[in-house]
């Protein structure tokens, strides 16, 4: 996991886009700010068409999809499309305390 750049201290959201995806943006605001917000949390964006063996290893078969990994690297939340705000929301906060 650590070729990730997975947070060992609090969550992190990753967040596999491309350049081509226009939803990618959407969810890209939505993650910054609930992230921003609750402080804590680390964020890391992979590009689909740099990194290909990631979104194999992740079985991604569509864009945006995001997924939360709690301090220990186990995968904790995953979403296909734009994630609601609140639904971020209620996957990050049991994982900071």
């Amino acid at each position: 996991m650590d070729d990730l750049g997975l947070s060992r201290t609090g969550p992190t959201v990753v967040h596999f886009s491309a350049p081509w995806c226009g939803p990618c943006d959407r969810v890209r605001r939505v993650v910054g700010h609930v992230c921003d917000d609750l402080g804590g949390v680390a964020h890391v964006e992979i590009d689909l068409d740099a990194d290909p063996r990631a979104a194999r290893r992740f079985a991604v078969l569509s864009l945006p999809t995001t997924l939360i990994f709690d301090a220990d690297g186990h995968q904790r939340y995953r979403a296909s499309g734009v994630p609601t705000a609140a639904d971020l929301r209620s996957a990050l906060e049991p994982l900071l305390t």
